[in-house]
């Protein structure tokens, strides 16, 4: 078995070095150093002392989140879920929000890490950039080496246990339900095009309209940040290129609210004129009128799914556990005017 000396000479550093970067010391060191270290430990398959593992977790009783932007309501309610669970276990939570800077959510993984907090949960999408995602991985290892825990929600290609709504199927779900209604010029509000959630939500919606002999041209799709500004901007532009619309589905229920307040300023009628749908069902998605047709996911229940599994010291192996959508039907959707 590998010893923290014999990684020391594969790396051509000394011990003193390896222990910081595998203990999570908060001593700065280069990047360059820290992937050299982390390759020896793999090269070598070097486990970390466990009775030191074990003493040092027993001493953790913080656990850090990175979310994009936990006022944004989908952040809120998965927070919520995961404030109950640490509550109940007696850990506090320590909410960083990264506003999908991959940059940020890199250094609060390294400040986390210096913290020695008990465990790392990753709530927001996933990214299309594979620097960023050797990057990421490279400094979750080096977390996990010190007897940290990570767990993630969504499509993300770390190590770590998963939490995955059913992006894809949602997408279908929701796609399904305007075609079914009999649009046939149908506008998608989508999140910008480097998270996982918006590939895996369109994905879906590509999905039922071919089952339903449909099509969605990328003219018919705007992308546009992920929030209510955001859908309101995309909206104005898709009228703008095709005043045929008669429907409009927005990949989250914030874009959505934001496709309402347009088509009301346009003087046009939901669900009469252009229906409008949703995704998450968030709880203001009820409220709103006409109250909004949606895909809903169990947000809470998504949180406390996921600080459950990062809390579990006792699976070592890696677990992914699948949340499923469900169809939401409100006022905000009905079949087009002939």
């Amino acid at each position: 078995m590998a010893t923290l000396a014999d990684v020391a000479r594969r790396a051509g550093v000394s011990a003193a070095t390896v222990s910081r970067i595998v203990n999570g010391s908060p001593k700065i060191v280069s990047d360059e150093l820290r992937e050299r270290v982390l390759r020896a430990v793999q090269e070598l398959q070097y486990v970390p002392n466990a009775h030191a593992q074990l003493l040092a977790r027993s001493h953790r009783t913080t656990v850090g989140v990175i979310v994009h932007d936990v006022s944004d309501p989908y952040f809120a309610e998965i927070t919520r879920g995961l404030q109950r669970v640490a509550a109940e276990q007696g850990r506090l939570v320590i909410i960083c929000n990264s506003y999908r800077d991959p940059d940020r959510e890199l250094e609060y993984v390294e400040l986390l890490r210096a913290q020695q907090v008990e465990a790392i949960i990753l709530a927001g999408s996933g990214y299309h950039d594979q620097a960023f995602t050797k990057a990421l991985n490279a400094k979750l290892s080096a977390y996990l080496a010190t007897g940290g825990r990570v767990s993630v929600v969504g499509r993300h290609k770390v190590a770590g246990d998963a939490v995955m709504p059913a992006n894809e199927e949602g997408g279908y779900l929701i796609g399904s339900a305007v075609f079914e209604a009999g649009h046939r010029h149908v506008g998608v509000v989508a999140a910008p095009k480097r998270l996982t959630t918006t590939t895996d939500r369109l994905a879906g919606l590509r999905r039922a309209a071919r089952e339903h002999r449909r099509t969605l041209p990328a003219r018919h799709i705007e992308y546009a940040s992920f929030d209510r500004d955001g859908g309101a901007a995309a909206t104005e532009a898709l009228l703008d290129a095709d005043p045929r619309l008669t429907a409009i589905v927005a990949l989250n229920d914030s874009m959505a609210i934001g496709a309402l307040s347009v088509l009301r300023a346009r003087g046009l009628t939901v669900p009469d004129d252009v229906s409008v749908v949703g995704f998450d069902d968030m709880p203001i998605a009820r409220d709103v009128t006409p109250a909004l047709t949606t895909v809903r996911l169990p947000l809470v229940e998504i949180g406390a799914r996921a600080i459950g599994l990062a809390l579990d010291a006792q699976q070592p192996n890696p677990r992914v556990e699948e949340v499923a959508a469900t169809l939401v039907h409100r006022e905000s959707l009905a079949a087009p005017r002939e």
